[in-house]
């Protein structure tokens, strides 16, 4: 079974920095062509078992795997077109891995690509982009619960602040000392990117300018600011080669030029933001990165890199918190950068995290813990990346049903309800700003004697009020029309 572990054995990157990239096929194409010359790209498409592509958000195309396949003149038998979210490259390697062992497929090309900077200039300029095989198709998403719906909770700007704000009550810390906490965390990934080639923010900030809002540096849904935010309009691609191992030595693939996958793990917190009773932590994490670790056969003192997945500070935060990590972890707590400043390129992330972990590691070899998170902190995945296959690790794919079992045992879930009037205790909270940089509303999350409940803040001097203090376990007054509630205090 050792022969059929899947590795990485080609990888590829780019980030194309002036706003004019190709459409994303010819990026796909490119990138996987790259990953393939690791062996030989003549060579290796012939053999492709598997094509597999990473859900793009910059254009819609009618059949993103076969238009691919037909430009890479490859006939892989197994197409896949991917869903949304965070965790979406992982995924596909997971399920990879589950195939190759099963003796279903012995090489795959996993391919990612977005183009919203380009897109994004193109129609500032009022130009139609003349990319091909377009099919407008709808986004595959919608919120999970009618009240989510009614109150416009769909910005993930606007909702992670939440998991922090209930996390800061929950461990007592003052408004500026977990400002200054977020802002040093992010300061040092940016370090990070500033020395990473492929990033599209490669500035290294210090924590003052990181956490400070400005006319340039704007709060986005307080605590944010713009700097502790994912940056999605990015132009950025990559493509991930697999191959079991008994292929990749029928390749002649050298052993320090692999990158195993040891131990992987999934499972989900509960969809709706409100939802889960204890907004302070994330089971489901806990839960993916202690059995993707043990999986493996090794412990946290073991990983020598980290790739935590940081589309905001509580991503990370909830994530140290999950593995008993210090935020201030000497070893860091990314090899990209992460999503604020390497690139954030909606759901193709994870590509360019584990393209740069095999660079990491075949440069000095050791163990990777690379994570994923999905939707509105739902969906989470971990995986153990390393430079040789373990002794222990996992020859047979985790029971997911036992761990979802293990995370709902964990856990308890609130009723969520869709209108409330009444008396309300504040549970979590955020405030919108407009790009202007004053606030615009504020969603809170409450505690009632009948259940969980959403509201919005409207008025000026609350919103204000909001961001001066500490407004979890304040009383508040809501009011709703039925359908959409109020807050007021």
């Amino acid at each position: 079974m050792g022969d059929r572990r899947l590795c990485v054995i080609g990888a590829s990157q780019r980030t194309v920095h002036d706003a004019n990239a190709p459409e994303p096929l010819v990026s796909w194409a490119q990138r996987a062509l790259e990953a393939s010359a690791a062996v030989a790209a003549s060579v290796v498409l012939p053999q492709l078992d598997s094509l597999q592509v990473v859900y793009c958000q910059s254009w819609p195309y009618d059949d993103p795997p076969a238009r691919l396949a037909a430009a890479l003149g490859a006939s892989p038998r197994h197409l896949v077109y991917s869903g949304i979210g965070g965790t979406t490259p992982q995924d596909l390697v997971n399920r990879t891995a589950i195939a190759m062992r099963r003796g279903e497929m012995d090489l795959a090309l996993v391919c990612s690509a977005e183009a919203l900077a380009t897109v994004r200039a193109a129609k500032k300029r009022g130009e139609r982009l003349p990319w091909s095989h377009r099919k407008a198709t709808p986004f595959p998403w919608e919120p999970p619960h009618e009240s989510e719906i009614a109150h416009e909770v769909i910005q993930a700007w606007e909702t992670f602040p939440l998991w922090d704000t209930a996390r800061r009550a929950a461990r007592s810390a003052t408004l500026a000392d977990d400002a200054v906490e977020a802002a040093t965390m992010m300061s040092r990934m940016s370090v990070t990117a500033a020395a990473n080639p492929h990033a599209w923010r490669p500035i290294a900030l210090d924590a003052h300018t990181v956490g400070t809002a400005t006319s340039a540096n704007r709060y986005v849904g307080w605590p944010y600011t713009k700097h502790e935010v994912a940056v999605m309009d990015v132009d950025m691609s990559a493509a991930l080669l697999l191959a079991t191992a008994e292929k990749a030595d029928a390749l002649g693939v050298a052993e320090d030029r692999r990158l195993y996958l040891n131990g992987w793990a999934y499972a989900e917190d509960p969809a709706s933001v409100a939802a889960r009773t204890d907004m302070s932590r994330s089971v489901a994490m806990a839960v993916t990165v202690r059995n993707a670790l043990s999986s493996a056969g090794v412990t946290l003192d073991d990983v020598d890199v980290f790739d935590l997945y940081s589309c905001f500070p509580s991503s990370l935060r909830l994530a140290c918190d999950a593995l008993g990590l210090a935020i201030d972890d000497p070893r860091g707590l990314t090899v990209t950068g992460g999503l604020p400043y390497a690139g954030g390129p909606a759901s193709g992330y994870l590509t360019h995290a584990i393209a740069s972990t095999l660079e990491r590691l075949c440069a000095k070899p050791g163990h990777a813990l690379v994570t994923g998170v999905g939707m509105h902190l739902a969906k989470h995945v971990a995986a153990v990346w390393s430079s040789e296959p373990t002794l222990v690790g996992s020859t047979i794919a985790p029971d997911l049903n036992a761990l979802q079992r293990e995370v709902d045992a964990e856990q308890s879930q609130e009723q969520l309800l869709t209108a409330w009037s009444g008396a309300g205790t504040v549970r979590a909270y955020t405030v919108a700003h407009g790009r202007d940089g004053n606030p615009v509303q504020g969603l809170v999350v409450l505690d009632t004697v009948d259940g969980r409940a959403l509201a919005r803040v409207r008025q000026r001097d609350l919103l204000l009020d909001a961001e001066s203090r500490e407004l979890v376990g304040a009383a508040v007054t809501v009011t709703t029309d039925g359908r959409r509630n109020e807050a007021r205090w």
